[in-house]
């Protein structure tokens, strides 16, 4: 648990910051997801995930324009 400062700030307890591999200077983004639920995660980390996903919508769409091959 942590508190909330009156500037809105909070400590980030320090086995969040080691699980999530969080650094000094990091950016963090608080990212909320399709259930509603907040994700707390670096730029890093979704600049990762936005590539992989690109990386798979480029497979997927290469699938669906491969050619018709004609015997």
């Amino acid at each position: 648990m942590v508190s909330v400062t009156k500037k809105f700030q909070v400590t980030i307890p320090r086995k969040v910051r080691e699980d999530l591999k969080i650094q000094k200077g990091d950016k963090i983004l608080f990212v909320k997801n399709n259930e509603g639920n907040w994700i707390i995660m670096t730029v890093e980390d979704l600049t990762s995930k936005m590539i992989k996903s690109s990386s798979d919508i480029e497979k997927s769409y290469k699938k669906e324009i491969e050619p018709i091959k004609i015997k």
